[in-house]
């Protein structure tokens, strides 16, 4: 593919420039829907901004050791993610010699523990050649994160 070493930060600008042209689009328009009706339960045609939000979980939701995060049902999770899940129910085996090892949350994103507190597991991308980006991260007290990014940012999981 030849967008394959494009830096991170430039599909990002990207994709800003792209949302600006878009809002910017939709505002001149001048003919706006009137809202619907307000049904509690939600209204009566779906939306993409309705599906996002029941896959979306309010931070002040989920456990105590999640708190001030994002966070993600598991069952919401790309199935590759909801495998290693599975796997990780199972102890193993895993497919790849770097699951379970220690992760050293160099990135400090994840709250501060003693080394050996995290271990990490691949969720396969498919697509790619190599480990990818995903990642599951479980913790010593039960907690499991997910990453998309390759540690930039996290999700707690909900299971």
């Amino acid at each position: 593919m030849i967008f394959r070493n494009v830096p991170r930060w430039v599909w990002r600008s990207l994709g800003a420039v792209f949302l600006c042209a878009a809002l910017v689009a939709t505002a001149g328009c001048g003919a706006r829907k009137p809202p619907g009706p307000a049904v509690a339960g939600g209204s009566a045609e779906p939306s993409a901004a309705s599906s996002a939000a029941s896959s979306a979980v309010a931070p002040d939701a989920g456990p105590s050791w999640a708190r001030g995060m994002a966070v993600v049902r598991a069952d919401v999770l790309p199935r590759q993610a909801r495998d290693v899940l599975a796997l990780i129910d199972k102890g193993g085996p895993y497919p790849y010699r770097q699951d379970g090892t220690v992760f050293g949350n160099f990135e400090k994103v994840l709250p501060r523990q003693k080394r050996g507190y995290y271990h990490e597991f691949t969720v396969r991308t498919p697509g790619e050649r190599d480990r990818g980006a995903r990642r599951i991260v479980t913790g010593e007290g039960g907690e499991f994160y997910y990453t998309d990014d390759h540690y930039e940012t996290f999700k707690a999981v909900l299971r």
